[in-house]
């Protein structure tokens, strides 16, 4: 985990300084053509080779981490959205660049959301989209939304933090969301056998995520539907019934839904959370005191 905190460090602290190459005239990324241009965005976006170059050029000195461009789009205020998956032995990580309008600078990080009430809109979002597995009371002041993904490797090192808030705030509701990764070779699986139990028993669910997390590295895209259905058995249900509910196309339909959720809110790695639609990605890495403080601001300002 220390090395991995090293690698977020020095991403964040290179990046600060970081200046993007101009783009082609008219070049496009192929992943990106297709997608209609959001209001106040760029004529063109930068090509995924000149994203490489800019991405070469200011982390190729790091002998042991490599990357991939996942996407190029338009972002809101001209911008244009670059999402790098980097990879190290440690992890993977996720991060998003913006580029300027006039293609001569770039910034890492997350857009925030500005107003009196900045988070309002996210809140009322969830509120009306949300539909995984819950705990705690349905109108608590305070509602913990995470999106995660069964195979991912900081959700499962992020989960003593994430219960650690839970159980710090035994009035407020939880709410678990599947969003399985496209870089995860079963999660999509995973997300499947997850929504399932969660729909067969609530509280079975809460145990099979943590005895999923706890034997996330004897799981692999070859013995997932074994594993799974083990997991499923040991908490309580029938496997077999749960493996062919995790194959239909009901339950595909359910983990879509909750990516597109995700995807509305920006959501982009895991773990996420939204406390009262407050986004806090990284959540392993904030320490508790400062999570509990964020928990009291929620609930005094629910009021």
């Amino acid at each position: 985990m220390r090395s991995f905190l090293k690698l977020t460090l020095t991403l964040i602290l290179v990046t600060t300084v970081a200046v993007a190459q101009s783009s082609a005239p008219g070049a496009k990324s192929a992943k990106s053509a297709d997608k209609p241009a959001a209001p106040g965005a760029p004529a063109s976006l930068p090509s995924e080779a000149t994203v490489d170059s800019f991405i070469r050029a200011n982390y190729g000195w790091m002998k042991d981490v490599s990357w991939k461009v996942d996407s190029i789009r338009p972002a809101s205020s001209g911008l244009v959205e670059l999402l790098i998956v980097f990879a190290a032995p440690q992890g993977q990580q996720v991060v998003r660049f913006y580029v300027t309008p006039d293609g001569q600078h770039a910034f890492q990080g997350d857009l925030i959301p500005f107003g009196a009430r900045p988070f309002d809109p996210a809140e009322k979002i969830l509120e009306k989209g949300i539909t995984g597995p819950s705990r705690g009371p349905k109108n608590a002041p305070v509602t913990i939304v995470e999106f995660g993904d069964l195979q991912c490797p900081a959700c499962k090192a992020a989960q003593p933090a994430i219960e650690g808030l839970a159980a710090s705030a035994p009035n407020a509701r939880f709410v678990f969301q599947n969003f399985p990764l496209e870089m995860h070779n079963w999660a999509a699986k995973g997300a499947a056998y997850a929504d399932c139990v969660g729909r067969a028993s609530n509280d079975a669910f809460w145990k099979f995520v943590a005895k999923t997390y706890e034997t996330q590295t004897d799981i692999t895209a070859e013995n997932a539907d074994e594993k799974l259905s083990a997991l499923a058995d040991g908490v309580g249900l029938k496997g077999a019934e749960i493996a062919a509910c995790a194959a239909t196309p009901e339950t595909k339909a359910h983990v879509d839904t909750s990516l597109a959720l995700g995807k509305s809110l920006e959501v982009t790695g895991t773990p996420t959370i939204f406390i009262n639609g407050r986004r806090i990605a990284n959540i392993g890495q904030v320490p508790a005191d400062v999570l509990k403080d964020l928990m009291d601001f929620a609930a005094k300002d629910a009021q």
